[in-house]
Order: C-alpha cells, then structure tokens, then sequence
C-alpha cells in the first residue's frame, strides 16, 4: 500500500502538541483592526487547540494515525 501523503497547506497552520493535541492559530486578527480591542487583538496572537470534533480530518491531513 502507497504512503499516505501530508497535506502541505495543513502542516503549514497546525502543529502537534507532545501530548498529541493539535495547536492552531486563531482567525479574525489580520485586517479589519481599528474596530476591535487592544485586549481582542492581545488574545489573537496566542495559540489555541483545534476542537476535538474536527481533529480527526486534521490528522488525517498531517498523515498522523
């Protein structure tokens, strides 16, 4: 059977966690600024866990399980 291949613009925006999670970044912070809060805008620049109920296809993408 063929190698499952990484999906490339996936391993681009997710990353594995040593605990197995999946760490993605947030939306909503690239444009748009002027409406939205320094305190909005501080809480975008950190990173956040992808839901479990999507982090199957992610894996799958990344070529993991």
């Amino acid at each position: 059977m063929p190698k499952q291949k990484t999906h490339k613009s996936t391993a681009k925006r997710f990353k594995v966690t040593g605990g197995g999670k999946i760490k993605r970044g947030k939306a909503f912070k690239s444009h748009i600024l002027e409406k939205k809060s320094p305190k909005r805008k501080r809480g975008f620049r950190k990173d956040t866990l992808v839901h479990k109920a999507d982090e199957a296809v992610v894996k799958k993408n990344l070529g993991i399980g």
